[in-house]
């Protein structure tokens, strides 16, 4: 479905954003993947060791404007060119208000907002050419807000707003944009829940599971794929069903 593309994953080491390098470059893709550091780059890596030729790594600062378009040529000059973009790097949070400083809510605003910002930014002069696409990996929470953690529901508030607004400066250029809202997934941190904080979660679902990191990946390669040719601006609830 991606064949001949070339996609940028931030947040692609582990997790989502490492299923998601993995549905792409099984469906054809180039892929460069970004992580926060060199040692999980690298272990990512090794786990593609595989797909060597067809996945590149880097581990630039994500809201360094210099920084990401230096690894965006970079990743231009190995594969020739970028196609999709997906802002999948985020840093999650349960604190409750009173208990935030302003150190932490400076720490997930930059990687939620600003590092998804900087990286479209920085992504536009290659997708206009390519006719391309962006796609934000957004959160249920950002639908329904969460009982703690306030941050991180408005990060990805910003991020929802973000998609819509650029998805209607964007089509004039040929890029589509959209987002996909994850509810629960088995990630590492819910994977290592006991099963008493885990069996009250699922029985919230009215498809009976938790989802997996796959599934927001199907999720992301529909987007990126010709068969949404026609979709932009769609904030896709990727959920079980979970709607409050």
């Amino acid at each position: 479905m991606l064949e001949g593309k070339v996609a940028i994953i931030t947040g692609g080491t582990r997790g989502i954003g490492l299923a998601i390098v993995k549905k792409f470059l099984e469906n054809g893709a180039k892929v460069a993947l970004l992580g926060s550091k060199e040692e999980s780059v690298t272990n990512a890596l090794n786990e593609l060791k595989e797909q060597e030729g067809k996945v590149i790594g880097f581990y630039p600062d994500l809201t360094n404007m210099s920084e990401v378009k230096e690894t965006f040529q970079k990743v231009v000059d190995s594969f020739g060119k970028i196609d999709i973009l997906v802002n999948n790097a985020g840093l999650s949070s349960s604190t409750k208000i009173e208990e935030y400083t302003i150190e932490e809510y400076d720490k997930i605003a930059n990687v939620n907002m600003k590092g998804v910002f900087v990286c479209s930014k920085e992504a536009v002069p290659f997708l206009k050419e390519t006719k391309g696409s962006i796609i934000n990996i957004s959160s249920m929470v950002s639908i329904y807000g969460q009982p703690a953690g306030c941050v991180y529901p408005m990060s990805k508030f910003a991020v929802n707003g973000l998609t819509k607004s650029l998805s209607r400066e964007l089509a004039p250029l040929g890029i589509r944009v959209n987002a996909v809202a994850p509810g629960i997934t088995k990630t590492d941190m819910v994977a290592s829940l006991p099963d008493e904080m885990i069996k009250p979660l699922i029985a919230t679902i009215p498809l009976g599971r938790i989802g997996e990191p796959v599934d927001i990946a199907n999720a992301c390669l529909f987007l990126a794929s010709s068969m949404a040719s026609y979709v932009t601006g769609e904030i896709m609830q990727v959920d079980g069903g979970a709607r409050t």
